[in-house]
C-alpha cells in the first residue's frame, strides 16, 4: 500500500472512514456539486399536466410516454476526477432496468410486473427477479437501481400498483427484502421507495396524507422496516406527498427519527425526481441527495443557507458521507465504467420461468384448462395491447426498452410446436372502438377454443378513473363468451379489476403484465406445460361499492381543508385490503391468497407449538400438504393471526411457504413465526411506550390456502 495514498483511496479501511476522509478533503464547491443530480432543470409540473390533454383514444400510458420523451433523463451525479470520485450513474428499475443515465436508455429485459412477483408467494421468485435486475444494472455500468417499490395497494386504482407488490405489508416486505438482497449482490445500490404513504398518483406533487401513528407503523412502514433491517438496503427514495402537512422530503420524523434513530439504518435518502422542495429544511430533515437536478441544492441556495445558519456544514458533510459510505461499501469507487452486453437469451429464460410462477388461476369450473394438445382450431382475440403484442406494463419512468418480445400468436405457435400439436392458431385484433367486434364474435363462434386476452396497463403519474377494464373490454369479453362456450379469459392486468361478466366465464387466469416472454408464458400455462400456482396479492372486489374508498372523498381523492391542496385522511385505519373486507363482512370476488391449480391439495395434521408462551419465542406452525389430484403442482400454506386486541382486523398474514408436491405425495411444511421479527407479527404499536408490544390473550392461528380459508384454526395463549 502506498503510504502517501489518501485514506479514502485505501480499500482496507471501513467504508464509513473512507467516506469521512473524502468529505474532509473536499472544497465547499465540490461538496455542493455532490448534493444533487445533473439533469437540465425542466418544468415537470407543466409537463405533467400534459397527461390529461391528449386525444380521447390515447391511454394514460401513451400520454405518459409522450411526456417522458420530452425530458432528457440524465440520472447521474457528476464525478470529481482530481479526488477519484466517479460519475454516479442511476437507473430506474422496479420492473427492469429502464430510464438509466442518458436518453435513450439502453435496452434491457422487460420483466413481468412487480405485482406478479408478489402473486408468486415465493421468495425464490423475488430473488431471481432481483438478480436479473441487479445483473443488468451492473452490465450497463449503473451504480444505483431505484427499486424495489414497497408501498401498499391501498386502493386498486393507484397508478403505480404494478410496480408495488401487494396490499399486505408482510408479503410486500418479504418480496422487497429478497429483491433488495439480489440487486445488491451485484454491488449495485438498491433503493426502497417511495418513503412513505405514496399510495396514489393523484395530485402526488401536492397531496397531503393524514394517518394515525399505529396505522402508519403496523401497515405502511412495515415493508420499509423489513428492507432496512433484513436486507440492509443502501438507499431509500423519499416520496412526493406531504405527510401530516409536511413534505416527505422535509419530514424529520420519518427521515431521521424513524429511519435512523429507531431502526438504526445507515444508508442515504434520495429525493424522488423533483420531490425536493427546499435546501436547508430538506437536508436538516435527513434527505441527502436531490434528483435529478439542482433546483434547490445548488450553490447559491446552499451557500446562502450556510451563511444565515439555517444549515450547518456538518449537515452537508453528513449527507455526503452517508452516500459515499454506500458507494465504498459496494466497491464503486474502484470499479471502472465498462458496460458489457446483457445476456438476453439467459435472462429471457428467467423471465419466462418466473412469469409462469406468478399466474393466478382464478376460475376453472369445468376443467377446460389445461387445453389438450389436439385442441383443433384456436382463436386468440383481444385488443392490440393484450392479444396483438406482448403486454409490457409499466408506463412512465418504469418503462423498459425491451431487448426483444414474444407476441401471443408467435409464442402460442412456438409452444404448440414444442408439444408436437397439429392445432392451428389464428388472431383477431379488436379495435379500441370495438368497430369490428361483430367480425370477432363471428370468428369466435367457429373456433374449437377461444382465448380472449383482456387487461389493463397502468402508469405512473395518474390513477385509474375506475377499477375496470378500459376501452369497453367488458363488453368485448361478454360478446365473445356468448359466441362460444369453450372460451378462456386471460387477464393481463397491472392491478385487480372488476369482472362484471365473471358468472358467465368458466375459465379465467390472471397473468398480469408479462413483458418480454408474454406469448410463451401464457401458452405454457394454457396447455399445462406449467401448472399455475400463483395467489391473489390484492383482493378482487365484486362491486365498486365494496371498495374501501368508494364514495368517501375524505379517504380518496382527498378534500381541500382550506390549504389549497387535497388532504387524504386514512380514516379506514387498519382496514386495508382483505382486512377491510373481513372487518366489514363484505364477500370479495376473489380473496387475498386465492389461487387454483390443475391439481388439488389437502392440508392435514396442523400443529402449533412454541417453547415459551410469553410472546418472546418463535411459534412453529406445521402442516402436511397432500396432493390429491392428478398432476404435480405447488400450493402455498398461509398462516394468519387473529390478535386479541380491540380495533384490530380479524386477521393479519404472518407467514407463508410455497411447497411443491408430486401426484399422490405429501410434504410436511413448517412456518416459523418469530415475535422478534422485523414485521412484528404478534405486536401492536403502543403509543405510550413508543414501541411495538405483544398483548396477553388468546391468539387465533388460521392455517389455510387463502385469507378466507378457515380449514384449521388453532388457539394460542400468550402471556405477553
Amino acid at each position: 500500500m502506498d503510504e502517501h495514498l489518501p485514506d479514502w483511496k485505501n480499500p482496507a479501511l471501513p467504508p464509513a472512514d473512507r467516506a469521512r476522509a473524502l468529505v474532509a478533503a473536499m472544497t465547499l464547491e465540490q461538496k455542493i456539486s455532490q448534493l444533487h443530480g445533473n439533469m437540465e432543470t425542466v418544468d415537470i409540473y407543466a409537463l405533467s399536466n400534459a397527461i390529461g390533454t391528449g386525444a380521447d383514444d390515447e391511454s394514460d400510458e401513451e400520454r405518459m410516454g409522450q411526456l417522458m420523451a420530452q425530458i432528457r433523463i440524465d440520472r447521474h451525479v457528476v464525478g470529481i476526477d482530481e479526488l477519484g470520485v466517479p460519475r454516479m450513474r442511476v437507473t430506474n428499475g422496479p420492473v427492469g432496468v429502464g430510464m438509466g443515465d442518458g436518453t435513450p436508455s439502453p435496452p434491457a429485459t422487460a420483466l413481468p410486473m412487480t405485482i406478479g412477483v408478489a402473486a408468486s408467494f415465493d421468495p425464490a421468485v423475488a430473488a431471481a427477479y432481483g438478480d436479473v435486475i441487479g445483473a443488468e444494472a451492473a452490465h450497463l455500468g449503473q451504480h444505483v437501481l431505484e427499486g424495489p417499490g414497497v408501498c401498499l395497494h391501498r386502493t386498486p386504482i393507484a397508478g403505480r400498483n404494478f410496480e408495488y407488490f401487494s396490499e399486505d405489508p408482510y408479503l410486500s416486505g418479504v418480496m422487497g427484502v429478497e429483491v433488495t438482497k439480489a440487486i445488491q449482490g451485484h454491488d449495485v445500490i438498491a433503493m426502497a421507495k417511495h418513503f412513505v404513504l405514496n399510495d396514489q398518483e393523484h395530485e402526488r406533487f401536492r397531496a397531503n396524507v393524514v394517518v394515525d401513528e399505529h396505522v402508519l407503523r403496523e401497515l405502511y412502514l412495515i415493508p420499509f422496516e423489513m428492507c432496512c433491517k433484513d436486507a440492509e438496503v443502501a438507499a431509500v427514495m423519499s416520496a412526493y406527498n406531504r405527510i401530516r402537512g409536511t413534505y416527505a422530503t422535509e419530514n424529520h420524523a420519518t427521515l431521521t427519527d424513524i429511519l435512523r434513530s429507531e431502526w438504526g439504518w445507515e444508508g442515504y435518502v434520495q429525493s424522488d425526481f423533483w420531490s425536493c422542495r427546499s435546501a436547508a429544511p430538506s437536508l436538516n430533515a435527513g434527505m441527502d441527495l436531490e434528483m435529478p437536478d439542482a433546483k434547490w441544492l445548488n450553490e447559491e441556495a446552499v451557500t446562502a443557507a450556510l451563511r444565515d445558519t439555517s444549515l450547518e456544514i456538518e449537515t452537508v458533510d453528513r449527507a455526503l458521507s452517508r452516500r459515499f459510505t454506500q458507494m465504498f461499501r459496494f466497491g464503486q469507487f474502484e470499479r471502472p465504467y465498462a458496460p458489457t452486453a446483457i445476456p438476453a437469451e439467459r435472462h429471457g429464460a428467467v423471465a419466462r420461468r418466473i412469469g409462469a410462477e406468478m399466474a393466478v388461476l382464478l376460475k376453472n369450473d369445468v376443467d377446460l384448462l389445461p387445453l389438450p394438445a389436439s385442441v383443433g382450431r384456436v382463436l386468440l382475440v383481444g385488443m392490440a395491447e393484450y392479444a396483438g403484442r406482448a403486454c409490457q406494463g409499466g408506463g412512465g419512468s418504469s418503462k423498459v426498452d425491451p431487448l426483444y418480445t414474444v407476441d401471443p400468436l408467435s409464442g402460442t405457435r412456438d409452444v404448440l410446436a414444442e408439444l408436437g400439436s397439429d392445432a392451428t392458431v389464428d388472431l383477431v385484433v379488436v379495435e379500441r372502438d370495438r368497430s369490428n367486434l361483430a367480425e370477432a364474435t363471428e370468428a369466435a363462434a367457429t373456433a374449437d377454443v377461444v382465448v380472449v386476452m383482456a387487461g389493463l396497463v397502468a402508469t405512473e403519474g395518474v390513477d385509474l378513473a375506475s377499477p375496470s377494464l378500459p376501452f369497453g373490454q367488458d363488453e368485448m369479453v361478454e360478446a365473445l363468451l356468448a359466441a362460444n362456450p369453450r372460451t378462456v379469459v386471460v387477464l393481463k392486468d397491472s392491478t385487480p379489476v372488476l369482472l362484471p361478466w365473471i358468472d358467465r366465464a368458466e375459465s379465467v387466469i390472471e397473468v398480469w403484465n408479462q413483458g418480454a416472454e408474454d406469448g410463451h408464458v401464457v401458452a405454457e400455462l394454457l396447455w399445462g406445460v406449467v401448472n399455475p400456482s400463483g395467489k391473489v396479492p390484492t383482493t378482487y372486489a365484486a362491486r365498486a361499492e365494496d371498495l374501501m374508498h368508494h364514495g368517501d372523498p375524505v379517504r380518496y381523492p382527498g378534500t381541500d381543508e382550506g390549504s389549497g391542496y387535497p388532504t387524504m385522511r386514512y380514516t379506514e385505519g387498519l382496514r386495508v385490503g382483505y382486512r377491510w373486507f373481513q372487518s366489514e363482512g363484505i364477500a370479495p370476488l376473489f380473496p387475498f391468497g386465492h389461487g387454483l391449480s390443475y391439481t388439488t391439495f389437502a392440508l392435514e395434521d396442523v400443529a402449533v407449538a412454541t417453547a415459551a408462551p410469553d410472546g418472546t419465542r418463535p411459534v412453529e406452525v406445521s402442516v402436511t400438504v397432500r396432493n390429491t389430484g392428478t398432476r404435480d403442482g405447488a400450493e402455498v400454506v398461509q398462516v394468519y393471526l387473529g390478535l386479541p386486541v380491540d380495533g384490530q382486523p380479524p386477521r393479519r398474514l404472518v407467514g407463508f411457504a410455497k411447497v411443491r408436491v408430486a401426484v399422490g405425495g405429501s410434504e410436511r411444511v413448517t412456518v416459523t413465526v418469530d415475535p422478534a421479527a422485523s414485521h412484528h407479527p404478534f405486536s401492536v404499536w403502543d403509543h405510550a411506550a413508543g414501541d411495538f408490544r405483544v398483548r396477553p390473550g388468546r391468539y387465533a392461528v388460521h392455517v389455510g390456502t387463502s385469507s378466507e380459508d378457515d380449514a384449521a384454526v388453532v388457539e394460542l395463549d400468550l402471556r405477553g
